[in-house]
């Protein structure tokens, strides 16, 4: 499981011994402040300040902030040793005013003290004229160390904050969320394809089939026809009926759907969106890339300086050394993509994610439907463009570099392994560019997981970039082959599932998985009878791999499984390989059909997963795959209606792909797509999946939202909520996949 944490940095750090605090009460039954001198009565005591110009003024407090400074968290006024109790509901609200207006405060709750987690926080943007902000939170933990502080730095310019009447009051009732879900109607909010299925779902209470309505742009009914009665979908605990209207084939924009009352959101019958998704969902690599300048001019409002490159106050990444105890050498492992909403990078999530990403390439080579040239060179404005390589080849390129900079050198203990991972030795707080992250930077200890995804990966590299660049194709293959051996003579080397500290810790107990795929990739691209032996002595290699979950970083054996039915090769037994990949695809598509919503997702209990988005997304590539391999349109049919729910015919009636849908997440979890937090940065770039509803709710905004959620509601759009709503390479790729074979249907 992966775990991102978001925190206050080190202020205790930062201020060292000038802090000054005063105890405060323990919260009881009854309402109970836990600030001491909110208001500022006629003195300042309580409070610290840090890098400001204080003083009592206008009835409160006001602070001179310099400017020139970097961080929020280089200018702060706060309070610390506030108790807080696990399961308390509190209210913290304060008054608040900045000149010249236009400036923005962190306002958090959270740690005081390593590892300076925090538990509420808000960004407003503050007036001229002192406005009052009020939020609600529940605790995730006992604290006597916890800290309010208000962070001011960051401005290029001078500026004057003045705050008044703090409070942070216990045992107040807890808010009751309820997020606006609009029209019962719930629809694809992006584009049907006009030979494609169109399906949508109402939610209602009426138990009998009821009438609906296609409307055009101009409010004509097109079309109509009768609802199906569905019952109690248990995703969601509604009552709900299905709409089919995929016999009109007419094109167009602002179509809606009426049906009991309700009007639906817009949406197009046209296939030309899938065509820019296709191009996005890729395009979203660029700016996740480390050590090198985003250009401005090819991403217009993403330009950053590059990351990570040595060059203060960045410790890395030329020349990073090993946890204490780990290695005695450092490596240059600058470049490759950020991993999500931090600044690690991760072997194991890398190599899936590439591997999708040069499958969605490797599939435009061998399915009967594929166009090579729409991901080809100059197709998404990379620096590397026009240099006759297909473009996704070069985006690709980027992360299988630093990819290969993991390996361990030879001559050393475990040479030809590969790092687990690498990043900050401790949580970095948001927003923060990566260029301006100050953490020691440490490579973690090789695994056989993480040297099997770089064998896997770099083996399906050297064929795919042989007939463009020969020397890089034959170093892949050199790596992997090194790789491949190294795992053998070293199978069960771990991830300590402890490592998660500054970074998520991607640990799997299960590598056969991971042996199978590499085994797979080595002998697609080779031919060689050692690895097809491999393939075929695997017990995975007969076991059932089509889950409910889908395949995933710690789920690879599909992964094997789809390119051994798919890559040509004279593999005994391929036919029995590509029917257990359509027999995954009929489950699946089972699924699917029994499902309100149109989904091929069911896990157990309707417990959804970390990053359920991409694990619909995985298990309609695999119904995908079916219709390449069979040509059967119910494959076909499947997989673009799977599309429908990731775009806004769910129970949140939300799409989940930045900038597709009329409503669409675009607060995701991130250091640098932070606009929620401050209106200087960009939020995410259009074509970005969102994490989806996750039933386990493990971050404390989600869990003081969303607590007793069912399935489909465990889901909130906020930059707080890192275990429903990070951005993830990996993710990424499932979007990049699923939109380019829909493109190519068109």
């Amino acid at each position: 499981m992966k775990r991102r944490r978001t925190t206050l940095l080190s202020l205790a750090a930062l201020l060292g011994g000038a802090l000054t605090a005063l105890p405060v009460p323990q919260a009881g039954a009854e309402e109970v402040e836990q600030i001491k001198n909110g208001a500022f009565d006629g003195t300042a005591d309580g409070w610290w300040t840090a890098n400001v110009t204080a003083g009592l003024a206008e009835g409160g407090l006001c602070a001179d902030v310099p400017g020139g400074t970097a961080d929020r968290w280089d200018s702060a006024v706060g309070q610390n040793d506030v108790t807080l109790t696990k399961g308390e509901t509190y209210r913290f609200s304060f008054k608040a005013s900045g000149v010249p207006e236009g400036h923005v405060v962190r306002a958090i709750v959270g740690q005081s003290v390593a590892p300076y987690e925090t538990w509420q926080e808000a960004s407003p943007v503050l007036d001229a004229a002192a406005g009052s902000y009020t939020y609600t939170f529940t605790a995730p933990v006992d604290s006597a160390q916890a800290q309010v502080a208000f962070q001011v730095g960051g401005s290029a310019d001078p500026w004057r904050f003045c705050l008044d009447d703090v409070s942070l009051l216990g045992g107040v009732p807890p808010e009751v969320y309820q997020p606006d879900t609009g029209p019962r109607v719930r629809v694809n909010q992006v584009a049907y394809l006009p030979a494609g299925p169109k399906n949508a779902t109402l939610v209602t209470d009426a138990t009998a089939r009821l009438p609906w309505e296609l409307k055009n742009a101009a409010g004509k009914t097109v079309t109509r026809g009768w609802t199906v009665p569905r019952g109690v979908d248990a995703s969601s605990g509604q009552n709900v009926h299905s709409l089919d209207f995929g016999a009109y084939r007419g094109r167009g924009t602002g179509f809606t759907l009426v049906a009991d009352g309700e009007t639906s959101r817009p949406f197009d019958v046209d296939a030309s969106a899938y065509e820019r998704l296709r191009l996005d969902a890729v395009k979203y690599y660029y700016t996740q890339r480390s050590g090198t300048p985003i250009r401005d001019d090819l991403r217009p409002g993403y330009g950053r300086a590059a990351g990570h490159l040595g060059v203060a106050p960045n410790q890395g990444d030329t020349a990073v050394p090993c946890q204490p105890g780990v290695c005695d050498y450092t490596l240059d492992v600058s470049g490759g993509w950020y991993d999500a909403g931090d600044h690690g990078k991760y072997v194991v999530n890398g190599g899936i994610a590439t591997w999708e990403l040069l499958s969605t390439y490797e599939r435009s080579l061998h399915a009967r439907t594929g166009r090579p040239a729409k991901l080809g060179d100059g197709t998404l404005a990379l620096p590397e463009s026009g240099n006759h390589v297909p473009d996704i080849l070069d985006e690709a390129r980027w992360e299988l570099d630093f990819l290969l900079k993991m390996q361990v050198p030879d001559g050393q203990p475990l040479a030809g392994m590969a790092h687990h991972k690498i990043h900050d030795q401790q949580w970095t707080g948001l927003p923060l560019l990566p260029h301006d992250d100050p953490q020691k930077r440490e490579l973690h200890p090789p695994t056989t997981a993480a040297t099997l995804n770089l064998a896997a990966a770099a083996a399906q590299a050297a064929r795919l970039y042989k007939p463009h660049d020969k020397a890089f194709a034959a170093r892949a293959l050199t790596a992997a082959r090194k790789a491949w051996t190294a795992a053998l003579a070293h199978p069960d080397i771990l991830a300590d599932p402890a490592d998660g500290t500054g970074g998520g810790a991607y640990n799997d107990n299960d590598v056969s998985d991971e042996f199978y795929w590499a085994a797979a990739e080595l002998y697609l691209t080779t031919g060689e009878r050692q690895f097809a032996d491999r393939v075929l002595n695997s017990p995975v290699h007969t076991a059932d791999v089509f889950g409910p979950y889908g395949f995933d970083w710690a789920r690879t054996a599909a992964a094997a499984r789809l390119d051994l039915a798919t890559v040509p090769s004279k593999l005994p037994g391929r036919d029995k390989v590509r029917r257990s990949v359509v027999a995954g695809a009929d489950k699946y598509l089972a699924t699917l059909r029994a499902h309100p919503y149109g989904t091929p997702y069911a896990p157990d209990g309707n417990r959804y997963d970390w990053g359920s988005a991409h694990q619909v997304l995985n298990n309609a590539v695999v119904i995908a795959t079916a219709y390449d391999i069979t040509g059967a349109s119910k494959y076909r049919d499947g997989a673009l209606q799977s599309m429908d729910h990731i775009l806004g015919r769910n129970a949140l009636n939300i799409s989940y792909v930045t900038g597709y849908g009329e409503v669409n997440a675009h607060r995701q979890h991130s250091r640098w797509y932070a606009r929620q937090l401050d209106p200087n940065l960009p939020d995410p770039p259009a074509g970005t999946l969102a994490g989806g509803p996750n039933s386990s709710i493990q971050d404390p905004y989600a869990q003081s939202k969303l607590t007793g959620c069912v399935g489909q509601f465990c889901y909130i759009d906020d930059i707080q909520s890192w275990s429903t709503n990070e951005t993830a390479i990996n993710w990424n790729a499932a979007l990049a996949r699923l939109a380019s074979f829909a493109a190519d249907q068109a």
